[in-house]
């Protein structure tokens, strides 16, 4: 999911530290900025945002329609006072200065790895601070001051006009290489597609209100045309020739990410094997979210990206590397991420027959490739990641939302969800969840927030056929929904919001039976016995065969969000990464949970050596609550029913 915030969870995450689900965190404002609603206008209607492009134009000899496009490409002109993007950038120019903080959570999720520096190294990370050499501001203007913001972008880029030109020419067609150097992607094709974006700006003009209330205008010039030739002397890296893994009959095409929202790798010969494929949605138009990927520092990109309207593919990842998708470092490791053009609020609408199946074409394939297991514990949502930390997980993704119809989609791999008669079995039996999605209507609460299409504009109650259902803390249409206690921490009630995961159960997902209440079935979840309505166990299936996972020795068991080996089992000169329980969460005794495979060793993995570090504990993947964790094998029993 590109972009997606997590609504009314927000503050709390940030709190703790996290970069949430494509959100925006908000900084520590050091001046009072422009640009805010409402803000004075001058003559003839022109706000001030406009008239610091004219500023910034004459002081830098910057053509003022190239200005325009560049931060309209980037920003849209919005100026988010004091906050950064998911791509570590500020303000309308989009100046970069992404810090070790940043890439602990997004796509990157790596909470608890040691010299997150390393995520952080390249400069095109930091053309804020460039900018502000440049420009004689303070980095604090640039972050927090609209016109500084712009002031620090038109000298980087006129810095960018004159080392390839010799100076600053009055024609905006002479700066076209200059415009593909302020994308910061080394990859030729990467930047030439922002460069050709710019000046299709340029070409058909623009004219909107920004979220800040300022009237900002670019007039259309089609007499523009760019001196693209120019591109050959940036000396970029040459396009990328590298084949799409993807079936034969499959329409795939490979556009690389830009190197700073992966890491290289050698999977699996390096022996970190890929045991799971995230199933994501963009928030985004197609090509948005792969322009986004080939953008530098984002600090995310999938290796796939699937449109809607005819499911053609896009790989950006090689399968070998470790794409920053998932939002948890450990499951990056050992996971392969699929985007989906779409949004978690209308996935209905934009989940089409094609996409699911040929991404039911492309899953089959990658499964048999890599030997993953075509069950609901290894074919995840986003939604199904746990938090690395117990500070990320409030900020954790909620796509691909609840109208991805797993049932559907597990019955194209070959591996439906209800293989057997629908009903329940004995309490300490397991069964699965399995509505059907046409019949399951549910009503959810969706904001602005949550719907950045902007179709939604005031929180509206919601009814559609749905993947899911409401868990409540008795067996009463009446009782309160759960209230996880990670998200909700002291709540005696859940929400039904749509991105609040934490009282909810998915089609394909299993749980050990707690209880049965006339229509309802308790199962354990989250540390506790939950409720949901199943008249008849028409929404669930008895599953055999299954392990069940329970406290060993009567006593509580932790449970974990990544799983690195211990300290002492890392070599001299690599640092072992945190390895810390989810402590809002916990096995009590007398409960017990599904896992559909056998243990995995404990690892951690280091690019800059191609090292992976392999530890002596072993782990078992549980379906918990909406989300996977891991327990320590050492600490459950294991039994199979």
């Amino acid at each position: 999911m590109h972009r997606q915030p997590l609504r009314k969870l927000m503050t709390s995450a940030l709190a703790a530290g996290a970069l949430a689900a494509g959100c925006v965190a908000l900084l520590p404002a050091t001046a009072q900025a422009r640009g805010t609603a409402g803000a004075a206008q001058g003559a003839g209607g022109v706000t001030a945002e406009q008239a610091d492009f004219s500023a910034a134009s004459a002081r830098y000899h910057v053509p003022v329609p190239v200005l325009l496009a560049v931060a309209y490409q980037e920003s849209q002109w919005a100026s988010h006072t004091g906050q950064y993007n998911t791509s570590g950038g500020f303000g309308p120019m989009d100046l970069t200065d992404v810090t070790a903080a940043m890439v602990s959570g997004g796509g990157t999720g790596a909470a608890g790895r040691a010299a997150l520096g390393t995520f952080t190294a390249d400069p095109a990370l930091h053309t804020l601070t460039a900018a502000a050499k440049l420009s004689g501001l303070p980095a604090a203007r640039l972050r927090d001051d609209t016109a500084g913001n712009i002031l620090g972008g038109a000298a980087l880029l006129a810095s960018y006009e004159k080392a390839l030109t010799g100076g600053t020419s009055a024609d905006p067609a002479d700066w076209y290489g200059a415009v593909a150097r302020y994308s910061g992607s080394p990859d030729r094709k990467a930047a030439a597609s922002f460069a050709d974006g710019v000046f299709a700006r340029v070409r058909d003009g623009a004219r909107l209100t920004t979220p800040e209330g300022q009237r900002v205008a670019l007039a259309a010039d089609g007499s523009v045309r760019p001196a693209t030739g120019q591109l050959a002397a940036l000396r970029l890296k040459a396009d990328d020739t590298t084949a799409a893994e993807c079936p034969v009959d499959l329409d795939c095409q490979f556009l690389p990410a830009d190197p700073s929202n992966y890491q290289a790798a050698n999977r699996p010969t390096d022996g970190m094997k890929v045991r799971y494929i995230v199933i994501h949605d963009t928030e985004s138009s197609y090509q948005s979210a792969i322009d986004s990927f080939q953008a530098p520092g984002n600090g995310d990109a999938a290796n796939y990206v699937m449109r809607s309207s005819d499911g053609a593919v896009t790989q950006m990842v090689p399968d070998k590397d470790v794409a920053f998708q998932a939002g948890n470092y450990w499951f990056n490791m050992h996971s392969i991420g699929i985007e989906h053009e779409g949004f978690a609020a209308h996935g209905a609408t934009w989940y089409t027959r094609t996409q699911y199946q040929n991404t039911a074409d492309l899953v089959t394939y990658l499964a048999a490739r890599y030997g993953i297991p075509l069950d609901r514990q290894h074919i995840i949502g986003h939604d199904n990641v746990p938090g690395p930390l117990e500070g990320y997980v409030a900020g954790m993704h909620w796509d691909p939302g609840p109208y991805w119809d797993w049932s559907s989609f597990m019955s194209l791999l070959g591996a439906p969800v209800d293989g057997g008669p629908h009903g329940v079995g004995a309490v300490g039996s397991a069964v699965t969840i399995t509505p059907s999605f046409a019949a399951n209507e549910q009503t959810v609460d969706v904001c602005p927030a949550d719907d950045p299409t902007g179709d939604t504009t005031t929180c509206t109650d919601q009814t559609q056929a749905s993947n899911f259902l409401y868990v409540r803390t008795a067996a009463s249409a009446t009782a309160p929904l759960v209230a996880d206690p990670a998200l909700h921490p002291g709540a005696s009630a859940g929400t039904d919001d749509i991105s609040d995961w934490g009282d909810t159960v998915s089609q394909g997902q299993q749980f050990v039976v707690a209880g049965v209440s006339g229509d309802w079935t308790a199962i354990w979840y989250s540390g506790q016995k939950v409720w949901f309505y199943n008249p008849g166990g028409v929404n669930t299936t008895p599953a055999c065969g299954v392990r069940i996972v329970g406290a060993a020795g009567g006593a509580a068991v932790s449970v974990y969000g990544e799983g690195y080996p211990q300290p002492s089992e890392y070599p001299a000169g690599l640092s072992p990464s945190t390895e810390d329980p989810l402590t809002a969460y916990s096995i009590p005794a007398g409960q017990s949970y599904v896992s559909t495979a056998a243990p995995v060793s404990t690892d951690d993995f280091f690019s800059s050596s191609d090292t992976l570090v392999t530890g002596a504990g072993q782990l078992y993947t549980i379906q918990y609550d909406h989300r996977l964790v891991l327990v320590n094998a050492s600490d459950v029993s294991v039994h199979t029913r």
